[in-house]
């Protein structure tokens, strides 16, 4: 099918890319992705296809392939529609035109590259109909993977993994060149949590500290003590992090607080530290605070536990990605904490999470991270993805039971 899926993007490219721009400058948050949602929906349409939207009109799904009483194992492409809340620092035409919000994690490109995927494989159907066999495509269009609890989980309630028996996805990365991508077999991302800790006291004179509980100093004490904790309680070869963010505590030099809240992060690809984290950062913190007085709440959000990718369908992205994209193509993923609510599909289907090279070669200046406000890709990744994904649902449609 590679001569169909290059036809189709010699004649499609420069629309993909309008897109993708399209989504890059009209940026909407979790939860907020009316616009985005109707732009893939109907584009969609226009190829003949019948997508359905969640029923808060933020994401949809689309099936591709035969359907019916017949109808076989189903191969689901997922991208994510959400932006961040962070202005775009680019001087480009496409850059963010809404103040505060931008796409400074790929997820226009990741939507782009599924939609594209998606009207390839459609175009190769309607040329031969029987190119996929009994097997089905689905395209998956999650709201809200910045959020936690995010937009997987309403979609898997939703019924999107019906029959799914493969799902693949990918996420944009700045430090590997367009045209490679990169795989890994086992967790690739990290478990993410929320953490919220509120330390309370009398308040009082800083003057005379003995005499109240001093929570900012409790408060350090907390970060200090939990941050060690953590790193020596837990397996160094399971990455697992914790790191606070933010610490609010008082307004005046001369007043002790009543109330000190710290916000943070716990992250972790070791799936039993996971399970147990609430209760181990629970014990941590009332013996931080025992000495200091003050009274402790711990508000735990749960998040999504690692992604981890079927070993099977990663050796299958090794050797499609090396067919289609040539035998250098593709590097072996590094281990990330970041997180991706991809997860939740592959606590259920055996699944695939690819890292997609856009990082432009000969680029004079160095790449700018993910979540950075001036972060942007080298266009030239729509292509290799879609490449890759129509590639990677043939081979395992002609495999499909």
């Amino acid at each position: 099918m590679t001569p169909a899926v290059d036809a189709f993007l010699d004649a499609h490219d420069g629309e993909l890319c309008a897109l993708r721009r399209h989504i890059h400058s009209h940026p909407e948050l979790s939860w907020a992705e009316h616009d985005t949602t109707d732009l893939v929906c109907q584009r969609l349409q226009v190829a003949g296809l019948e997508p359905d939207v969640l029923p808060g009109g933020t994401g949809l799904w689309c099936d591709i392939g035969a359907a019916g009483a017949g109808a076989g194992p189903v191969i689901a492409l997922r991208a994510d529609l959400d932006a961040l809340p962070i202005d775009d620092t680019k001087d480009v035409p496409y850059a963010s035109q809404v103040p505060g919000v931008a796409h400074c994690c790929g997820h226009d490109v990741h939507t782009t590259v599924v939609l594209g995927a998606g009207l390839a494989i459609a175009g190769a159907l309607a040329v031969d109909a029987a190119a996929l066999g009994r097997a089905r495509v689905r395209l998956v269009f999650q709201p809200a993977e910045e959020a936690i609890p995010g937009g997987a989980e309403v979609m898997v309630s939703a019924g999107v993994l019906t029959d799914v028996v493969a799902m693949l996805g990918l996420h944009v990365e700045p430090h590997l060149d367009v045209g490679m991508v990169g795989v890994r077999a086992g967790p690739i991302t990290s478990a993410v949590d929320r953490v919220r800790i509120v330390l309370r006291g009398p308040g009082g004179h800083t003057a005379r500290p003995n005499r109240t509980v001093d929570l900012v100093t409790a408060a350090s004490r907390v970060v200090t003590d939990l941050t060690l904790a953590v790193s020596r309680l837990t397996d160094m070869r399971g990455a697992t992090n914790l790191t606070f963010g933010a610490i609010n505590a008082g307004t005046s030099p001369n007043v002790i607080p009543r109330e000190a809240e710290l916000l943070g992060s716990f992250r972790t690809v070791d799936r039993d530290v996971w399970d147990t984290a609430p209760e181990m950062l629970t014990r941590l913190l009332n013996d931080s605070v025992r000495l200091w007085g003050a009274d402790c709440e711990l508000d735990y959000g749960r998040g999504h536990p690692p992604v981890v990718n079927d070993a099977a369908l990663a050796s299958l992205v090794r050797q499609v990605g090396a067919d289609v994209l040539g035998a250098d193509a593709v590097a072996e993923a590094a281990q990330s904490l970041g997180g991706d609510d991809f997860a939740w599909f592959l606590e259920r289907v055996p699944g695939c999470y690819v890292r997609l090279g856009a990082r432009d070669p000969g680029g004079a200046a160095p790449p700018v991270d993910l979540h950075a406000a001036g972060f942007d890709v080298d266009e030239r990744a729509i292509g290799v993805g879609v490449r890759l994904l129509t590639a990677l649902v043939f081979e395992i449609a002609a495999t499909a039971a």
